[in-house]
């Protein structure tokens, strides 16, 4: 096929041979399967900012870390420059994150370097060399979601351990290959100790996968992994054995604050009340 212009630089430099075909469009990258040497790779061309349909940016990267001073105070004043920084900080993201992961055990596609937004990495296969299906695409056994499941559930374990949130897994963004599941799109990856979402995101994570498994194993959807997983998280015990399970604390109601508000809300209405009859009551 012809060679797309945001490919065509790789090309010039000797990092791509070929592109071979479109594997996929999607809501902040257009993914081409290419030919390095002998090599099949697929490269994610990441799309501009006004292009993107992806909600929410902004929340996903509260508490990114930017060393660069010049380019943190660009990025916070919303300059051509720093919109242009921002841009790269959300694509380089992805490769921070699949070094991070892979290194913390988590299976990822190996990256090959991100090059002025395009991102050469590893093609996941199956057993044919065919690209590998997602998760939404496999059927699966009782026994085989169950199995699959706890992988993911250690998956997410790990990443939380390193720091990192994948802030929008689902059965889409999960591919699975002879050897299981390999976890893909990460340029939202949240970090996980100074983001204030972390922990909504977390939930939101694991229960996508608990549903999604829960069609071929509903006993999954009795489990609260997500409360255990944060507990442990908190508690700086993730090296502890998940099990599903989790009993929400016992609180004493705190009944002088709750009189309090009942009170001032009691106030505020009379004020609200003589506010009004004041106001009748001139000329």
């Amino acid at each position: 096929m012809k060679t797309p212009p945001r490919i065509q630089p790789l090309v010039d430099d000797g990092l791509v041979d070929e592109v071979l075909h479109r594997l996929m469009s999607g809501k902040e990258a257009d993914i081409f399967v290419v030919r390095c040497g002998a090599e099949i790779r697929c490269a994610k061309v990441y799309k501009q900012a006004h292009q993107r349909s992806f909600k929410k940016a902004a929340q996903y990267r509260e508490g990114r870390k930017e060393r660069n001073t010049r380019r943190a105070r660009a990025m916070t004043k919303g300059s051509k420059f720093g919109r242009g920084q921002q841009e790269e900080v959300w694509q380089n993201a992805e490769v921070d994150a699949l070094y991070r992961l892979a290194r913390a055990g988590v299976r990822v596609p190996q990256p090959y370097g991100c090059f002025d937004g395009v991102l050469l990495m590893e093609l996941v296969t199956d057993d044919e060399g065919e690209v590998a299906p997602r998760l939404a695409d496999v059927h699966l056994s009782h026994e085989q979601a169950l199995e699959d499941h706890q992988q993911m559930m250690e998956y997410i374990v790990r990443m939380l351990d390193a720091g990192l949130i994948h802030g929008d897994l689902s059965e889409f963004n999960v591919l699975v290959d002879p050897y299981g599941p390999v976890i893909i799109d990460l340029p939202q990856a949240v970090d996980a100790a100074a983001n204030n979402n972390a922990q909504f995101m977390l939930a939101r994570d694991v229960n996508n996968m608990r549903d999604y498994y829960g069609q071929y194993a509903p006993e999954l959807l009795h489990t609260r992994y997500a409360d255990e997983i944060w507990a442990l998280y908190e508690e700086g015990e993730l090296d502890t054995a998940l099990t599903g399970e989790f009993e929400d604390p016992e609180q004493e109601a705190d009944v002088d604050s709750v009189m309090a508000e009942i009170k001032a809300a009691l106030e505020e209405e009379q004020e609200r009340q003589e506010r009004m009859r004041a106001d009748d009551e001139e000329p």
